[in-house]
Formats: C-alpha cells, structure tokens, sequence
C-alpha cells in the first residue's frame, strides 16, 4: 500500500478536526485544495491567518468584531432601548439575516448547561447585567436557543434582570423546540421576533 505523503497527512488531520467534517470529507478537501490553483488554496489559508489575528469579541456586546466595538454597537441608527440576547456571534447573524430587529444585542459565548461543566460564570452574564443597570433599555429579549439549556439560561437571566425597570420577553415559539437558530430561515425568525412574548 502506496503511503500519503506526511504533509498530506497532516492537513488531512487538522480538517478532519473541524465540526462535521469526518476523515473522508476531510480527505476530499485536502485532495481538492491539491488541485486548485496555490492562490486560491494560500488565500484560505490568509483568510484563517486574518480571522485568527484581527477578529476579537466586541468589549460591549461580545459578538465578534475586528476593533474594540462591532459594527452593530457603534452603528447610531439602531435602537438603543431594546437589547436582545442570544448564545453565540451566529445566532445573532441568524437574527440580522430576518431584517426585522434594529436593537442593540448581547452575546452569552454559550448556555448555562450543568451537565457539560458550564454555569453562569462560564458566559458574559455579568456584564449583561451590568448594562442592563447601568443602561436606557426598556425591554430585553431572551432569544436563547428553544431547548432545555436555552430555557434554563433564559430563566437564569431573567431572575438576574427581574430587579430592573425592564420589560422581559422571549421568542415566540415560531422557532421549534429542539431547534438551533443558526439553522432557522429567516421567515420564521421574523415571525418569532414579532411575535414575541412577556416571560
């Protein structure tokens, strides 16, 4: 049996490392970038080295950013008065896609989920709470992903805000329990941020 050179190998290996991509696919993509032309194959690899150096969670928000403060925090047009939080960068990306919210937004890094070693502490809920007292909001939208752990960091945060003059509401269930966000189309995003309810 003929061996796979060990440069091979190794990309092969660090692919094969990333979400979903099993050792086939992973051989697949190694083969194809052997392929194409090696601007094409250096640009990825310049895309990864940029990703990796500039982009950094924004200081206010959490979502991700390339400066101190993402587009979404310095962009003046949005309203300041309602803040919407969601558990990662791509459920706020999920968000934005549906065109209907021009809040402000607050990314956790993850959900409270005993089972997996991550509690409050592990997630931004601090600063959240900071700026919920120390802000202008007058609703604040729990748009944590429907299932089990979304709801008992929903419920989590609330009881943290339940001090504060805000209104608390949540997705309406539009978006299915069980679901992911990320993987929700922008329709029934729409409808569940419309829709939402008072916790």
């Amino acid at each position: 049996m003929t061996e796979i050179s060990q440069s091979v190998t190794e990309l092969i290996d660090q692919l094969s490392k990333l979400p979903g991509i099993g050792r086939k696919t992973a051989e697949r993509l190694a083969y194809h970038l052997l392929r194409v032309h090696e601007s094409e194959a250096f640009a990825l690899s310049d895309a990864i080295r940029s990703v990796r150096e500039n982009v950094r969670y924004c200081s206010v928000c959490f979502n991700l950013a390339e400066g101190d403060l993402c587009t979404i925090c310095t962009d003046t047009r949005r309203d300041a008065s309602i803040l919407c939080i969601v558990e990662q960068p791509r459920d706020l990306i999920a968000l934005e896609q549906s065109g209907v919210f021009q809040g402000h937004y607050h990314v956790l890094l993850g959900r409270i989920a005993p089972l997996d070693g991550i509690g409050p502490d592990h997630l931004t809920i601090e600063a959240l709470v900071d700026r919920v007292r120390t802000g202008n909001y007058t609703e604040v939208i729990m748009a944590t992903n429907p299932n089990v752990e979304g709801d008992g960091t929903a419920l989590f945060i609330s009881n943290q805000l339940a001090e504060y003059p805000v209104r608390l509401t949540r997705l309406a269930r539009g978006v299915t329990t069980g679901s992911v966000l990320e993987f929700t189309n922008k329709e029934i995003l729409a409808d569940a941020l419309n829709g939402r309810q008072k916790l």
